[in-house]
């Protein structure tokens, strides 16, 4: 019986152990802010298709943990995304299979300010479960915008 409570505890740690692993995994809304900064300047610099290339790549430094690049143009057609490439071409304008207009909320920020967060809900990694996520989005000097998100 000891036995048994003592396995039954060593489980429970080793679980609870992992889920703090895997959500030391996950980028933060501060790491996604400063990777949409990095993605901003980069297309500034390189101009769109190399940067669309470069955030794309495995080594290009634009993935880490659970964050990447997507960007997109003002009427919502994805230009890059770099985790879903069968996303480039096509317009998301309408899209809101999870109960808001997430890419129409982003265009309106981009066109307001030029930058900021928008708020969403997501499927979250590995599962089915819909979860909070925001994403920053920049404009950049090629008129269109590029954003990374993060679950709060």
């Amino acid at each position: 019986m000891i036995a048994r409570l003592v396995m039954t505890a060593a489980l429970a740690l080793l679980g609870a152990g992992m889920t703090i692993a895997m959500a030391s995994d996950m980028g933060t809304p501060d790491e996604a802010k400063a990777m949409s900064l990095k993605a901003q300047a980069a297309v500034n610099a390189m101009g769109g298709e190399k940067a669309f290339a470069t955030f794309a790549a495995d080594d290009g430094g634009f993935k880490d943990k659970d964050l990447y690049v997507f960007c997109m143009d003002l009427e919502g057609v994805m230009l890059s995304h770099a985790v879903k490439p069968e996303l480039v071409g096509k317009n998301l304008l309408g899209f809101d299979k999870y109960g808001d207009e997430l890419f129409k909320n982003m265009i309106a920020v981009a066109k307001a300010s030029g930058e900021g967060w928008v708020d969403y809900k997501w499927p979250y990694p590995g599962s089915d479960e819909i979860r909070d996520k925001t994403s920053y989005v920049m404009t950049n000097n090629e008129g269109f915008f590029c954003g990374v998100g993060a679950y709060k």
